[in-house]
């Protein structure tokens, strides 16, 4: 047999679910210019450092203290009991209601992967939630077999619930509500909420994502643990990523009742939150007034910068987070570029807007620079 006879050698081919798959898009770091400090505010990370406490407890596990090896050539107890026990009662829940993951979106990932799938027929199960929201959300639906449902915002950028109620179908397995929603800003609220779920049918689980919590000034948001109380159905998620500073550790949780955690722990990754995440993690709670005054210097900051943008003419949506957002449409691309030609880089959604981090005060100043700047 001649060469040219030789039969073409198989090709490796990924899952048909992988190309369509849309892809995570990071913040990217802002570009260099001359006589300017550069500031990235295009990922939700907090400014400040992890307090002292955090970082002598991440050094004594790396080196290890009096005569104590490093445990990094350990591997980390599966359940963070640890971490679990201590945050039990910062939460008032009961520790084994707490399931760890690799941040907030880790413990997603294993609520989608336990509840939602290919389906048991013909047709997939249903992921709902609310468009734009966090990016993560349809790439964790499709990556599990599911069919991700988005259901557009209203006018003011908020969750549409009673649009979302309307697209329940016999195939909804889980919906999404992220409160506050991200890129947008604005937290739902207490009887809002409170309301979707007597709608909604018990057998679907109901995941409250609260990854921005710590930043909530209003006395009406939804707190999702007493949902969570009220509702076997609900989920809380949370993370250390954003108010605590650790967003490189990557740890994060969920609270739900006992027949949900026994899935979540079925499909957990085993391992996930490193030794090092998990102490970070304890005594990061160990100085909780210490981060809580980093958080309250960055909700002050968003009051200020907020006030600034509406003085200046801007329409900025009610945010409770740690970002604001600046719907420009069509126009979301030429504010990034303003902003990276000032050594600034934001989070664009082609054809939507622009979501700008809390920073520095010298960034946030210099943003509302170029905000000021680009309505003249």
């Amino acid at each position: 047999m001649t060469d040219s006879a030789q039969p073409s050698p198989a090709v490796v081919r990924a899952h048909a679910k992988v190309g369509k798959l849309p892809p995570y898009a990071a913040g990217k770091p802002p570009v260099a210019v001359p006589g300017l400090a550069p500031y990235k505010l295009s990922s939700n990370e907090n400014p400040f450092a992890p307090v002292p406490g955090v970082v002598e407890r991440v050094h004594e596990i790396v080196a290890g203290v009096e005569g104590a090896p490093s445990l990094l050539c350990r591997y980390p107890d599966p359940l963070a009991t640890e971490l679990r026990e201590k945050l039990a009662p910062h939460l008032d829940v009961p520790a084994e209601d707490i399931v760890t993951g690799a941040g907030s979106l880790g413990a997603l990932s294993q609520i989608i992967t336990a509840f939602a799938g290919e389906g048991e027929g013909t047709e997939p199960d249903e992921v709902i939630f609310a468009w734009r929201s966090f990016e993560a959300y349809p790439i964790v639906a499709r990556s599990a077999g599911a069919k991700d449902v988005m259901v557009p915002l209203t006018a003011d950028h908020r969750h549409d619930l009673p649009a979302m109620l309307d697209a329940i179908t016999d195939r909804t397995r889980v919906i999404l509500l992220c409160t506050p929603n991200n890129p947008t800003g604005p937290a739902l609220t207490t009887a809002e909420v409170e309301d979707f779920l007597a709608k909604v049918p018990s057998h679907i689980l109901v995941v409250i994502d609260e990854a921005y919590v710590e930043f909530i000034r209003d006395e009406d948001a939804v707190k999702g643990l007493e949902m969570y109380r009220k509702h076997r159905n609900v989920v809380v998620l949370r993370t250390f990523s954003k108010a605590h500073g650790l967003a490189n550790l990557r740890v994060g949780y969920s609270v739900s009742h006992p027949e949900i955690t026994s899935a979540l722990r079925t499909v957990a990754v085993p391992f996930a939150v490193s030794t090092l995440a998990e102490q970070a993690a304890v005594a990061s709670l160990e100085h909780l007034d210490e981060v809580l005054g980093h958080v309250q210097t960055v909700v002050d900051e968003r009051v200020r910068v907020v006030a600034a943008l509406q003085e200046a003419g801007w329409d900025v949506p009610e945010t409770q987070a740690n970002f604001v957002w600046l719907p420009l449409g069509d126009q979301t691309a030429a504010f990034a570029e303003a902003a990276q030609a000032r050594a600034l880089s934001v989070r664009a959604f082609a054809g939507e807007g622009v979501r700008v981090t809390m920073g520095e005060v010298e960034a946030n100043d210099r943003f509302l620079e170029v905000a000021r700047a680009f309505r003249s």
